[in-house]
C-alpha cells in the first residue's frame, strides 16, 4: 500500500474498539535483516509529496508534512545545527537532513536484532554542542540471551567515536520482548532509562534486585546518583528509581516542574499513564488492568492493591503506547501543557489534557492516517515530530494550519 493510499482516510475521535494491547508483540514487530546488511545509505531527496495531510479539529487545525522515508524507525533526536538523528530497529543510526536525505552513522554498537529487540532510543547530551555525546539504548547479546544496554559515543561528522557501554541490565534472558529503553534527561543532569519486564515467566518486575520492569536513574557516565532512592543497594538495586513497570516506552520530564510522566504497555488492555515518583512501586504484575493473552483472565491480585501506586489514567480503547511529548511551544496555543502519547496498534496519537495531575480530556489525532506511531517529540522549532514504525515508515512534522 502506498503512502497516498494510506492517507485517504482520517477518523477523528476515539471510535475503534481494539482488544489487544500487543502493538509491540513479536508477531507485530517481525524480524529485520542484520544491521551490517543494511548499513549503506545513499544521500538522496525522496520522491514523495511534502505535505501529506491537512486535518485537525475545532481545537487545532494541523498540517502533516512527511520529511523522510525510513525502515522501522524507533527514536528521534534533534541536532543543534539542523537535521535529525533517527534510530532504526534494524541497527542503523541515520542523520536525516531537511530534504529527507539519509546518511548512515558508523560506529554504532552491534545490536541483537530480533522481534522487539534492536537499536532503540537516542538522546543527545544536554551539553552536546560542547561534548558531542550521543546516547543509545539497544538489545545486547545473541540469539539465546539478550539484555537492555546503554552506550554513548561522540558524533563526528558521519561517525560515532569513543563508543563505550555505560550500563547493562543485570540479567540476560530470552530475546525478543519488552526492552523498555526510553531515555529522558532530568533537569539536574541525571538520565532516566526504562527497562521492560522482558516478558519473562514468572514476572520479574516485583523483584527489587532485578532491573527488569523498572525505571532507572543514572549519572551521565552510567553511574548511580548519590540521592537515588535505593542508592545504598540494601533494599533494591541502586540504579532503580521506581519499580513495578511492565514496559515503559513513553517518557517525558516536564520543564520547570520536573514531573516525570510515563506511558507503558499493558497486556490485553491495561495500557497506563503514570506520574512517576522516586521509590514507588507501580504494581505490575500484582496489580493490573489487563487480561492474560491466553486465558483472558485478569492479571494480578486485583486492579488496585494497597501500597502500590495506581496509574493516573488507563487508555481505553487500547493505545499500545510508545513515544510521549509535552507541548510547550506557542505554535499550538490550545495544546500548551498537553501530553501527546503515541499509539502503535490503533495508529493514533492521544492528546491528553492534564489538570492537577489528572487527565480531564482525551482526543485522538491522526487515527489510522499515517501508521503505527512509535515516537512523538516536540522540536526546538516548536513543531511536533512523529515517527511511524513500519517497514515503509517515516518521519513526519505536524504544523499548525
Amino acid at each position: 500500500m502506498t503512502y497516498s493510499d494510506r492517507l485517504l482516510f482520517l477518523v477523528i475521535g476515539v471510535g475503534m474498539t481494539l482488544t489487544a494491547c500487543g502493538g509491540d508483540t513479536p508477531a507485530a514487530a517481525g524480524e529485520l535483516p542484520p544491521a551490517e546488511a543494511r548499513a549503506g545509505v545513499a544521500e538522496a531527496t525522496p520522491a514523495f509529496p511534502r505535505t501529506v495531510l491537512e486535518t485537525g479539529t475545532e481545537y487545532q487545525p494541523i498540517k502533516v508534512v512527511q520529511l523522510a522515508e525510513l525502515e522501522n524507525p524507533w527514536a528521534l533526536a534533534f541536532l543543534p545545527d539542523g537535521g535529525y538523528l533517527v534510530t532504526e530497529r534494524g541497527g542503523r543510526l541515520l542523520r536525516v537532513d531537511d530534504e529527507g536525505g539519509l546518511t548512515a552513522i558508523s560506529g554504532v554498537p552491534e545490536v541483537a536484532v530480533r522481534n522487539q529487540g534492536g537499536l532503540l532510543d537516542v538522546v543527545l547530551h544536554p551539553d552536546f554542542e560542547n561534548n558531542s555525546w550521543v546516547y543509545l539504548t539497544y538489545s545486547l547479546g545473541d540469539r539465546s540471551e539478550t539484555t537492555t544496554a546503554l552506550a554513548r559515543g561522540r558524533l563526528d561528522g558521519s561517525a560515532l567515536l569513543d563508543v563505550e557501554v555505560l550500563f547493562e541490565q543485570d540479567r540476560r534472558s530470552e530475546p525478543g520482548r519488552h526492552y523498555g529503553s526510553r531515555l529522558a534527561w532530568m533537569e539536574d543532569g541525571t538520565l532516566l532509562m526504562s527497562i521492560g519486564d522482558r516478558g519473562s515467566e514468572p514476572p520479574r518486575a516485583q523483584d527489587p534486585m532485578d532491573h527488569a520492569g523498572t525505571l532507572l536513574r543514572l549519572t551521565e557516565d552510567g553511574g548511580v546518583p548519590a540521592d537515588n532512592p535505593f542508592a545504598d543497594g540494601r533494599n533494591a538495586l541502586p540504579e532503580i528509581y521506581s519499580t513495578g513497570h511492565r514496559n515503559i516506552q513513553g517518557l517525558v520530564v516536564l520543564p520547570g516542574s520536573g514531573a516525570i510522566w510515563a506511558t507503558e504497555h499493558g497486556p490485553r488492555g491495561g495500557d497506563e499513564l503514570n506520574l512517576v515518583r522516586p521509590g514507588e512501586n507501580y504494581g505490575w504484575p500484582r496489580a493490573g488492568k489487563g487480561r492474560d493473552y491466553r486465558t483472558e483472565e485478569m492479571y494480578g491480585e486485583a486492579r488496585s492493591v494497597e501500597g502500590l501506586v495506581d496509574p493516573v489514567y488507563e487508555f481505553l480503547p487500547t493505545l499500545a503506547p510508545s513515544g510521549l511529548a509535552v507541548v510547550s511551544s506557542d505554535r499550538f496555543p490550545r495544546w500548551q501543557g498537553n501530553l501527546l502519547a503515541g499509539g502503535l496498534r490503533p495508529e493514533r496519537i492521544a492528546r491528553l489534557v492534564i489538570e492537577n495531575d489528572d487527565v480531564v480530556h482525551e482526543e485522538s489525532l491522526l487515527l489510522q492516517a499515517i501508521g503505527r506511531i512509535r515516537d512523538v517529540r516536540e522540536g526546538p522549532d516548536g513543531h511536533i515530530y512523529v515517527l511511524t514504525d513500519e517497514g515503509e515508515g517515516g518521519l513526519y512534522r505536524i504544523e499548525p494550519n
